[in-house]
């Protein structure tokens, strides 16, 4: 299964004051919130976590069918960070799942799925006819066998992006 998050930074700082009072421990646990504090770019460690909960969690409402409010129950553990990119694990009610994300100075994407193997098997989908099922959950029909794949779709202020494992 996959997932994904993007955040458009311009955007985000428009609706957003992330630095507000009781903002990040509403959203984060305590070692999430040591990641921010200690980080020198702490607005992008803000929304990488936000993205990595975002994109695990479209893959546990689509396990399990329940659609609630509970950043503080996804983890995110693992994190390694250059400056354009980041991996990650988010762990939610016992299920792990595995992140990538790109960061640019414009957007954060991040993509999660529920196998570490399916990450080298992601592919952007050009938008083209999404169907979403009785529960909401999107796929696209594939004109040369009539199939239904499964993706994600994510859209933020100037950006979108539908993905699919392969």
């Amino acid at each position: 299964m996959i997932g994904n998050d993007i955040v458009d930074l311009v955007q985000s700082r428009k609706d957003s004051n992330w630095r507000r009072r009781g903002f990040v421990s509403k959203l984060f646990n305590e070692h999430e919130q040591l990641l921010i504090g200690n980080s020198p770019d702490p607005e992008i460690v803000v929304w990488l976590l936000w993205s990595m909960k975002e994109a695990a969690y479209k893959i546990w409402n689509r396990q399990t069918g329940i659609r609630k409010y509970m950043p503080k129950g996804l983890l995110c553990s693992g994190i390694e960070r250059s400056s354009c990119n980041a991996t990650g694990e988010v762990i939610c009610e016992g299920k792990r799942y595995y992140t990538k994300t790109i960061v640019c100075p414009d957007f954060i994407h991040t993509i999660a799925v529920d196998e570490l193997v399916h990450l080298g098997n992601i592919v952007e989908i050009e938008k083209g006819e999404i169907v979403k099922d009785a529960q909401g959950i999107p796929s696209i029909i594939l004109k040369d066998s009539g199939t239904h794949l499964p993706v994600s779709v994510s859209n933020h202020g100037r950006f979108e992006r539908i993905v699919a494992i392969t």
